[in-house]
């Protein structure tokens, strides 16, 4: 049974450097796919309080534990913040229900998802609460990044969160994080794949011991089925034709080269996949290398193309622009 190699965080954690995404994952059968990645060597889940089936996958962790299959301190489970609850006063309530519906006592990860300050949706009227307040209505909130994160800290320092993140953060807003901060996040998570690299915000991160985790590493194949226009236009990446000659050389789908590519430079990846084989090749992504000139012709194919924008979904929050 393949496992993933860990990274060394920079509060001496170590987590795995191929974990299994929830986002889009069904709730009636998130319990069984979270078992079943367990059975096939996954450690790290990504969750997230917008993602709706946090429940279910905690329902599929006890199962895997109950039934020998994995201790709790095996695991490197992961959830996020999200942007209704960012007062300072919201966070650590709000924490403790993300908790209580996995079943745990701590995440080995928390993570603030999008740094955006919405006004707070009380979770008895409607969870998750998604981005509009009402009449489909986007109402920001009054809170700072710079409260958010201190609340952040304080879940890390009571062991609510054994580490602690940013999500969708650009240099600038990381450059802001380091003046106020008195823990540094342990990692940041982006979209990252070949049409989107983002090399300068990856070096500053390197440079401050922040560990990057990918998200949607396959580019626009998470999109499509969301209707989106930008994806619908952009050449799939397992259709490309520099992926599919890599691939070819080494015998590997070019779902484990585009992954590949990612782990090699020291990049976390979260892919999902339903399919028992294709579960085992996202996580046995680790036992070849790609040549330089391989990572270099994958990385040249970057159009500073992003999918996952608020924008995109109709929201008039530019927060890259």
């Amino acid at each position: 049974m393949p496992s993933a190699p860990t990274i060394k965080l920079n509060n001496g954690k170590e987590m795995p450097l191929v974990g299994f995404g929830l986002w889009k994952v069904n709730n009636d059968t998130c319990a069984q796919t979270v078992y079943d990645a367990i059975k096939t060597g996954y450690r790290l889940f990504d969750g997230a309080c917008d993602y709706g089936n946090e429940k279910e996958a905690g329902e599929g962790v006890a199962r895997a534990i109950k039934d020998g299959l994995c201790k709790r301190e095996d695991l490197f489970l992961v959830s996020k913040l999200w942007n209704s609850f960012h007062d300072k006063e919201r966070v650590k309530p709000i924490c403790k229900k993300q908790l209580e519906d996995w079943g745990l006592e701590y995440f080995d990860l928390y993570i603030i998802h999008f740094p955006i300050a919405l006004k707070y949706v009380d979770p008895s009227v409607r969870y998750p609460p998604g981005f509009t307040y009402e009449n489909d209505k986007v109402e920001l909130g009054k809170a700072t990044l710079e409260e958010t994160y201190h609340a952040m800290e304080e879940l890390y320092e009571e062991g609510l969160a054994k580490s602690i993140g940013i999500s969708n953060y650009n240099g600038g807003l990381l450059l802001d994080l380091e003046r106020y901060a008195k823990h540094m996040p342990q990692t940041l998570q982006i979209e990252h794949h070949p049409y989107l690299v983002q090399q300068d915000l990856l070096d500053f991160c390197k440079s401050r011991g922040i560990a990057v985790t990918a998200y949607s590493s396959f580019g626009p194949q998470s999109f499509v089925e969301l209707d989106m226009q930008s994806a619908k236009d952009a050449p799939l990446l397992f259709d490309h034709e520099v992926i599919n000659a890599i691939a070819k050389k080494h015998n590997k789908s070019p779902a484990q080269v585009l992954l590949r590519w990612a782990t090699q430079r020291g990049i976390a990846v979260i892919p999902k996949s339903n399919n028992p084989s294709r579960l085992a090749a996202n996580l046995d992504v680790c036992s070849f290398d790609l040549a330089d000139d391989e990572i270099k012709q994958i990385s040249g194919l970057d159009k500073k193309l992003r999918f996952n924008n608020p924008t995109n979904y109709g929201f008039p929050i530019p927060i890259f622009a």
